[in-house]
């Protein structure tokens, strides 16, 4: 396997003999001093099993994406090995991110309290670069950085709402309240657009039944006992 691609929680990797793509899960997490944070930049620390856990919990959302005509990347998976195979797609460095309640970054950079709601939900795009901090970036900007093409940029956020919606209902489920979210896009070689990356607790935010915010890993045990 050659490795495409080294991430803070991810590497995605190549098949050279027959071309197959693969994301291979790893026990790292997000966080800072040694606390766990899905929205940090920075890895926290590492956790034997995670990724393991990551991949089964996202071929489950994965799977519950696509019964509800949402289309992923997602093609096997390899548990044991923490391997995911997925589609070969072009993945623009963007993040595309829906907020049910203000949160995190949002309140540091626009002096607003945690915990307010939106209604509609708010959604943004950024550009994923740790060195300038993850800017947010525009349509326009998008297509000038050669990002994306004319009408994917709304496309791509259409996408993020109806992954919204079903997480936020399978969520409340497991009396899981869904504060944020954020997911990665991609497109084959005809425009067409599958969520892609992964979805596990590494990309959200949830407050408990008792308005406890568990971190990654707290929330990774609570799904992984009702999946």
């Amino acid at each position: 396997m050659k490795t495409l691609y080294e991430g803070k929680t991810k590497n995605v990797l190549k098949n050279e003999e027959d071309g197959s793509v693969y994301i291979l899960f790893k026990d790292d997490a997000t966080g800072e001093n040694g606390v766990f944070d899905p929205g940090s930049n920075t890895v926290g620390g590492s956790v034997e099993g995670k990724g393991k856990i990551g991949l089964m919990i996202s071929k489950y959302f994965f799977g519950l994406m696509e019964k509800n005509s949402i289309p992923t990347h997602y093609l096997g998976a390899d548990i044991e090995n923490g391997l995911m195979k997925v589609r070969a797609l072009t993945v623009p460095k963007l993040e595309f991110v829906l907020r049910y309640f203000t949160a995190g970054s949002m309140c540091r950079r626009f002096s607003l309290e945690e915990g307010i709601p939106f209604d509609p939900p708010y959604t943004e795009v950024t550009l994923k670069d740790d060195e300038q901090g993850d800017p947010l970036i525009s349509e326009r900007l998008c297509i000038m950085k050669g990002l994306l093409k004319e009408g994917q940029y709304y496309e791509a956020l259409r996408i993020t709402e109806m992954v919204g919606e079903v997480l936020k209902k399978e969520l409340a489920q497991m009396a899981l309240t869904l504060i944020d979210f954020k997911i990665e896009i991609g497109y084959d070689e005809n425009g067409k657009m599958y969520v892609v990356d992964e979805i596990t607790p590494d990309i959200w935010r949830v407050r408990d039944k008792d308005g406890k915010i568990p971190n990654q890993i707290e929330c990774s045990k609570l799904i992984l006992e009702k999946i």
